[in-house]
């Protein structure tokens, strides 16, 4: 079962963050053709209350490695989110791939059972490990990625569902 939550993970994290790199650099080129600064694009809100792209991004990145460490059993590593460009995006992303790419298959033994302690709202929840990656964490990762790609798609940029859909 542990190798099944690696791959649930880990594997799946990477392989969309792949794609979110993918699709984050027809945002830059998108953005250098029609000679806009990367912040008309980064800093677009599909609604005023929601977050901009840019942090959608880097929520996306947060639970990749959140989720992947809390059941590996590792510290989760912290960043600044500062990231305004496209390249410091990409690069975020790059670097959640790279610490996904420290961890390992037997990180994950016996994770899908493992208690999970998280603050949401200022109160502590705990969650099971395959509830907490299967009903939580997945889909607040895809919740952020998919908000990004409609934004790069709202401004414009040439992105389908080729580019959000990993074809590894």
């Amino acid at each position: 079962m542990s190798n099944m939550m690696y791959r649930a993970s880990v594997s799946a994290f990477d392989r969309h963050l792949a794609s979110m790199q993918g699709y984050l650099a027809k945002g830059a080129s998108y953005a250098v053709d029609k000679k806009l600064d990367d912040a008309v694009i980064t800093q677009m809100r599909i609604y005023p209350d929601m977050f901009p792209l840019a942090r959608q991004i880097m929520i996306a990145c947060d639970f990749a490695k959140g989720a992947s460490a809390r059941l590996a059993g590792v510290e989760i590593p912290k960043y600044e989110d500062t990231e305004k460009s496209f390249a410091e995006l990409q690069a975020r992303a790059q670097k959640t791939r790279d610490f996904l790419a420290t961890l390992k298959p037997e990180q994950f033994d016996g994770s899908e059972g493992k208690k999970i302690t998280l603050t949401i709202g200022g109160n502590p929840v705990e969650l099971i490990g395959e509830p907490y990656l299967f009903n939580f964490a997945m889909p607040n990762f895809y919740f952020h990625s998919t908000t990004a790609y409609n934004l790069l798609r709202h401004a414009g940029v040439p992105v389908g569902k080729g580019d959000f859909v990993s074809r590894n």
